[in-house]
């Protein structure tokens, strides 16, 4: 076995883990290149095989899998610099994209602006013909409209056509004509069918993600296209894979037909490593936290589950209706610009990214950050980050900090930095208690795992407000999710529209559209030499009362591989719980709709193990580098310093303490959590005495009773 490399391209940071022959995991960082994020690639790979005492060639011929998870996807959205898309749909519907089911971000705020347009009006056109929800031809498809729709295309320069029709995904034989006119009229344009990207109602939701495809698609493409040729020419012969937003990974090849999958792939890989961290620390209900440069992303898993969303999901306020591993994301990372607005503080959304970055990254950032202030508070060592590689200083931090926040509130400069400090601490929290209190889960039940380049910075003090009783900080947290795209498996996802009654359903033909699906899925999987006992197909029926226009998944348990009239009236009984459980209410005398077939394909790939910390030898006064003045308790006091690489499992570590000889932690500050009295105080404060777990040994009886 040769080497693995994992991947992740961030705003600000491109993160790498390597995996070596015998086990031993190496792991570097560059700074993202945001024109090219193949330079930042080839940059991080040359840096490991210096590590390796290697040519990089030398290192990419004896490697056997390159996993990437890539941002493009999601910063061509965000910078609304995907390709001039075109969209040919059904006479009369070209306006539905803007309708949005009458979908709102704010509905607070009348003025609240639109969402930017992916095509413009007068790139929407509408040609007649329709099929009926059973595929039957009512009006003939007018291939002359499509022609002269694909000379416009032509004409001005369409670089990207989106096709919706109706009830393509029942018979796509008129958008499968259209394609065929358009690359005849205007080839230089790519052209994505909503069948292929999404083979199923309703409407809005499919063109909306097929809209998305042929914006992103372009650029997705190209830069995978680019990267593999970079990587061939450097001495990689195996196939480039890719994380996907589903949480499994995939081909290029694959991806170029729904380049939309790469969406949020980062987050993904981070919530698949939470996944086996956790459960090596014996916990199965936790909040994973990524704070990176530019973001902060949280996922709640229970019972050792991410919950994958496959209908609703809103991705930098577009629609895309294909499983994503929720993540929530908001603008909160190292990056994270400060600034006074109105008289108050503000931290974020906007970010220094990686160029210019922080003031204190010394490449020309003139706005305070997140970073900054942490520099200024002593919670980071100027001569560590990114294992030392990239210098930090305070050369103008603490005049930038005075000029553009502590003189216009009236603070010190300790006073302001750490404000931004408590400030973003208080945003990334209000993102737990979203994915938490506002869903129905108290969060003091959950543990945290934290991960990211800042993660873990900001976490004691966070789970110390929230009430959570435990962090868990991986030894791996500053590249976790390229660690992640490692441990991840093949997964293909299909879905196939089937709109019947349960007491209707023809059980025959179910059974024969799902062996269809499943021989689609083997066959991509074969691909890549996954087959036999490797490849595990989970089957859920997409379910509605009549009349509802959104699904359920349901999981479909099969009798003997095959769909059975029992396992039917299974699906119906379960979709009543669930949507009880969901909706607070259900209606048993009404019949069950099934909408959709839905099969997930899970192909089982080689992992990496968990690097395990060994026990503790000794005392640890060998690990201790010195002291460092940070803020604890409102004041600078001294701390004292660890080398975590040589500490093991079982060494205590004990924080900075008063002048009276007192621990010294930050107040939890006033509210409703001070006054009630069941609150418990974390087991490991942030400040006091904390003992470093095995990942073997951790994970033991807990007051509360939990394992």
């Amino acid at each position: 076995m040769g080497y693995r490399i994992g991947i992740d391209v961030g705003g600000t940071f491109t993160d790498f883990a390597l995996v070596r022959p015998d086990g031993t995991v190496d792991v570097t960082k560059s700074l993202t290149t945001p024109q090219n994020q193949a330079l930042g690639v080839i940059a991080g790979l040359r840096d490991l095989a210096a590590h390796e005492g290697r040519a990089l060639e030398d290192l990419l011929g004896a490697t056997d899998v390159v996993v990437h998870a890539t941002t493009t996807a999601d910063n061509t959205l965000i910078e609304h610099s995907g390709a001039v898309t075109g969209l040919v749909t059904t006479e009369g519907h070209r306006d539905e994209i803007e309708y949005r089911r009458g979908w709102r971000e704010n509905i607070w705020d009348p003025t609240y602006p639109a969402p930017p347009v992916i095509a413009k009006r007068r790139f929407r056109i509408g040609v007649p013909g329709r099929l009926d929800h059973h595929g039957h031809e009512l009006v003939p498809l007018d291939e002359d409209t499509v022609r002269r729709a694909a000379r416009r295309f032509r004409d001005h320069g369409i670089q990207s056509v989106a096709v919706s029709l109706l009830f393509s995904f029942v018979d796509p034989s008129h958008e499968k004509r259209v394609a065929e006119i358009l690359r005849e009229e205007a080839p230089a344009a790519r052209v994505y069918l909503s069948h292929e990207v999404m083979p199923a109602a309703p409407e809005f939701e499919r063109t909306s993600t097929t809209l998305v495809t042929a914006f992103v698609g372009p650029k997705v493409v190209s830069y995978l296209e680019r990267l593999g040729s970079e990587l061939r020419q450097a001495g990689y012969a195996n196939p480039l894979l890719i994380m996907q937003s589903n949480g499994g990974i995939t081909t290029v090849e694959a991806v170029k037909q729904r380049p939309i999958v790469t969406l949020a792939s980062g987050p993904a890989g981070g919530v698949t490593a939470t996944v086996r961290v956790a459960a090596s620390c014996k916990s199965k209900d936790f909040i994973g936290v990524d704070m990176g440069g530019t973001s902060y992303d949280v996922c709640l898993v229970r019972n050792g589950e991410p919950e994958i969303k496959s209908f609703w999901n809103w991705l930098y306020r577009h629609c895309i209706a294909l499983p994503v591993v929720d993540v929530l994301s908001i603008g909160a990372g190292g990056g994270s610009i400060a600034q006074v607005n109105a008289g108050g503080l503000t931290v974020g959304p906007a970010s220094a990214g990686s160029d210019p970055g922080p003031i204190c990254y010394g490449r020309g950032g003139t706005r305070v950050t997140v970073t900054d202030a942490n520099l200024v508070l002593g919670y980071l060592n100027p001569k560590a980050l990114c294992g030392g590689s990239l210098a930090i200083h305070r050369d103008g931090v603490e005049d930038a900090l005075r000029t553009q926040v502590a003189e216009p509130l009236g603070l010190s400069v300790i006073e302001a930095a750490a404000g931004i400090h408590r400030l973003t601490n208080a945003n990334m929290n209000n993102a737990i208690r979203r994915v938490s209190s506002e869903k129905g889960h108290d969060p003091r039940k959950f543990d945290l795992v934290a991960f990211g380049g800042g993660g873990p910075t900001h976490a004691t003090a966070q789970a110390l407000e929230m009430g959570i009783e435990r962090v868990i900080v991986p030894r791996l947290s500053p590249v976790l999710s390229a660690f992640g795209a490692l441990t991840a498996d093949f997964v293909v996802n299909q879905v196939h529209a089937h709109i019947a009654e349960v007491g209707l359903l023809d059980v025959a033909a179910v059974n024969a559209e799902l062996a269809s699906l499943r021989g689609r899925a083997e066959e991509e999987l074969a691909q890549v030499g996954v087959r036999g006992d490797d490849v595990v197909h989970h089957v859920a029926f997409g379910c509605r009362y009549p009349g509802q226009t959104f699904t359920l998944s349901v999981p479909a348990e099969l009798e003997g591989g095959a769909i059975t009239r029992v396992t039917v009236d299974r699906v119906a009984a379960r979709f009543h719980e669930l949507h009880e459980e969901l909706h607070t209410f259900a209606t048993p005398n009404e019949p069950v709709v099934v909408a959709e077939l839905t099969v997930r394909t899970v192909g089982t790939a080689p992992k990496p193990d968990l690097p395990r910390v060994a026990k503790g030898k000794g005392a640890i006064g060998a690990a201790r580098t010195g002291t460092r003045k940070a803020h604890f308790g409102g004041e600078m006091v001294d701390t004292p310093i660890y080398d975590g690489a040589l500490l093991g499992s079982g060494h205590v570590v004990e924080g900075p303490r008063d002048h009276r000889g007192g621990v010294l932690h930050d107040r939890r500050p006033p509210g409703p959590a001070v006054e009630d009295r069941r609150v418990r105080q974390p087991r490991h404060h942030p400040d006091r005495r904390q003992e470093i777990p095995s990942q073997d040994e951790a994970g033991g009886e807990r007051r509360d009773g939990r394992s």
